[in-house]
């Protein structure tokens, strides 16, 4: 439908919450005012270095184009060096993260061109949306170091950051909270069961969970609990001692294909833990939060922005306390006295503000998310 299109939607990655975001999108405009370009979300590092080119074959050099919607994944001023034709769109870029926080044991570990990419992205483009303030205050915070790695021929970044700053503001990810899913399935009030929703990999730190939950275990605290989220080849080490030695205390171990049973699985859980060292918003810990579990988190990152006081916690030490507390009275894990402002956070005030953002605000109906307190 490019012939008609006004609206390009870009997304080189398209999987877990880049997907849902693009799925959101689309799902409130009429086919014929949008034309979208994705790749498979695989082999993220390939996708973030060489997309630009391949998708630059893929547009139509014959459109009507005025908006163009991208995620921070793709190299955008490569794209329009590519395609000089789409500079002249209203360009607006979407950050789930950003590569210049992301945690690496050591700065030779970084691959600077991830980064370096976003930055240009974003002097390349007219509007730049950040899921989190966090995300914001932490990608304009690093770019000074971040750029100061260069030898020489530094450019100004204090520049740089204003120009960004400029064109900047946060808009929350518009997610499309499920309803509380009704189950024929009796829920155990006796014992506790934890939810750890998160990609096997090292920025989500499992190994911090993995050691609470084994400590638990040898402990002798009652409890069971899944361990969720995308499986990758290169699996980290603890998980297999985790299946070793909690076999019995284990529901639900790798990824839920059905969303409806990864709701239902979240509907009869009590707590939900994020270990996380990289972590903008938070997808799969508001939806667990919106079924009812109560959500540990770590004092950092975007989660003080989003969870009260009560909810965040300091050290491991801290999270293994209040996971035992918890483990001998599950009662107690009541998330209906949080005050989490979920109309704010997720659901129709975001998805309104993104509509507002590429111009269509007045195209669409959004129907509602049945969003509201919690």
């Amino acid at each position: 439908m490019a012939a008609t299109a006004k609206l390009l939607v870009i997304e080189p990655f398209y999987g877990g919450s880049h997907k849902q975001l693009v799925d959101t999108l689309v799902s409130k405009l009429d086919v014929s005012t949008f034309f979208l370009v994705t790749l498979p979300a695989k082999k993220w590092h390939w996708r973030a270095r060489a997309s630009a080119l391949t998708i630059s074959q893929i547009i139509p050099k014959k459109h009507q184009f005025t908006t163009l919607f991208t995620s921070s994944v793709l190299s955008l001023a490569e794209l329009l060096g590519l395609r000089p034709d789409l500079a002249l769109l209203d360009k607006i870029i979407y950050f789930h993260e950003n590569q210049l926080c992301y945690p690496v044991k050591a700065v030779k570990d970084r691959d600077f061109q991830f980064g370096y990419n976003q930055v240009t992205s974003c002097l390349a483009a007219d509007q730049v949306l950040f899921n989190s303030q966090y995300n914001l205050d932490s990608f304009l915070s690093h770019i000074p170091t971040f750029l100061g790695m260069q030898p020489d021929y530094k450019p100004n970044s204090y520049v740089i950051c204003d120009q960004i700053k400029s064109v900047s503001q946060v808009c929350y990810f518009p997610l499309q909270l499920p309803a509380s899913s009704p189950t024929n399935l009796v829920k155990d009030t006796t014992k506790l069961h934890i939810v750890w929703p998160h990609r096997w990999e090292h920025d989500k730190d499992p190994e911090t969970f993995c050691r609470v939950i084994i400590k638990l275990h040898e402990d002798k605290y009652d409890f069971t609990v899944s361990l969720l989220g995308e499986v990758f080849s290169e699996v980290p080490d603890i998980f297999q001692e985790v299946k070793v030695k909690l076999k019995d205390k284990i529901q639900v171990f790798g990824f839920v294909p059905s969303k409806q049973e990864y709701y239902d699985l979240l509907d009869m859980a009590d707590v939900v833990v994020s270990t996380a060292m990289h972590e903008f918003y938070g997808v799969s810990m508001l939806e667990a939060v919106w079924l009812g579990c109560y959500p540990l988190v770590p004092k950092r990152l975007v989660y003080p922005e989003i969870y009260p006081q009560e909810c965040l916690y300091n050290t491991e030490q801290q999270l293994f306390k209040r996971l035992a507390k918890m483990c001998a009275d599950p009662a107690s894990c009541d998330n209906s006295q949080l005050g989490l402002k979920f109309e704010q956070l997720a659901g129709e005030a975001p998805l309104l503000q993104l509509l507002a953002v590429l111009g269509l605000a007045g195209e669409t109906s959004v129907r509602s998310s049945g969003g509201g307190d919690s």
